[in-house]
């Protein structure tokens, strides 16, 4: 008996709750008979999987917006008389020089 009291003290001591709560929930039955499948194939249970889905639901994203990762990329370094065009022209010609 003061196994368990130690036990669960060090749990409290730790903050790890190991306790799990009960959810019911209602399935078609061939759903969930390929979802036993599939447990039994990763050799685990339909709570797991049904856990652990709800786990990466449950997740906080930090998901960047288009414009965010657009903002982090480097700038550019164009001379503002230039244009990209003959930037890319010069930079050929100057390959093709050093090719001779």
């Amino acid at each position: 008996m003061r196994m368990i009291y130690f036990y669960a003290y060090l749990c409290k001591l730790l903050q790890f709750d190991t306790m799990k709560a009960r959810l019911n929930i209602t399935i078609d039955a061939p759903l969930l008979a390929e979802v036993k499948k599939v447990a039994f194939k990763q050799k685990t249970s339909v709570s797991e999987i049904v856990e652990n889905y709800f786990k990466t639901l449950a997740k906080p994203r930090n998901k960047k917006t288009l414009t965010q990762i657009i903002d982090e990329l480097p700038k550019s370094k164009i001379p503002e008389n230039k244009s990209l065009s003959d930037l890319y022209y010069e930079a050929k010609m100057k390959e093709y020089r050093n090719e001779k």
